[in-house]
């Protein structure tokens, strides 16, 4: 089974699909769909019907497409992106098939709403932002979020005690401040004139 495993790899090494098929698929389906949808180039009408110009969408996301194919780093950090995303992907399935085993059931199904909702949001939008910062690399070998962990942990370190107090003091000030207000911006009340 390894054997026709290896030798299929092979196959597809050779046709070039991970390195150059898929990855122009993706940015040019991605890339039209984009143009479409914005209408960037304009529209023409045609019988009194509008229609967007998909001739030059097409040959745009064809150009874009072909640039991105051409650069290596691009390729590889396509391809990281993407095997990533699909674990966040699958991650999230699993978790919202917990959550719906817990749930009580409805004619709509199981729906994520309020706190959770925003919550789950957020946890998606940070796990993106870890992927893309991990997938891109630099001159060096070291990728963008170890860049910025470097400049952060460095920063941190080298910021002396005045300033972490002076900044905990602010912080309690705040705190302070924001609990006695009720955090809550009052509007003054009209007073109703006697006539």
């Amino acid at each position: 089974m390894s054997a026709l495993r290896n030798s299929l790899d092979t196959v597809i090494d050779k046709l070039g699909l991970y390195d150059i098929v898929l990855p122009f698929l993706l940015v040019f389906t991605i890339t039209f769909a984009i143009l479409e949808k914005t209408k960037v180039f304009g529209v023409e009408k045609i019988d009194n019907q509008v229609y967007t110009r998909k001739n030059l969408n097409a040959m745009a996301a064809f150009v874009v497409a072909f640039f991105v194919v051409m650069s290596n780093k691009l390729v590889q950090a396509i391809t990281r992106t993407t095997s990533n995303f699909v674990l966040l992907l699958l991650s999230s399935i699993l978790f919202l098939m917990l959550i719906g085993s817990f749930a009580k059931e409805s004619d709509e199904g199981v729906e994520l709403s309020g706190a959770w909702k925003t919550l789950f949001e957020i946890i998606m939008f940070i796990g993106l932002a870890i992927i893309f910062l991990t997938s891109i690399t630099i001159s060096d070998g070291r990728t963008l979020l170890e860049v910025i962990w470097d400049f952060v942990s460095g920063g941190i370190a080298s910021v002396s005690s005045e300033v972490w107090s002076g900044l905990l003091l602010l912080i309690i000030l705040g705190g302070a401040i924001f609990y006695i207000t009720g955090g809550k911006v009052s509007t003054p009340k009209k007073k109703k004139e006697e006539e």
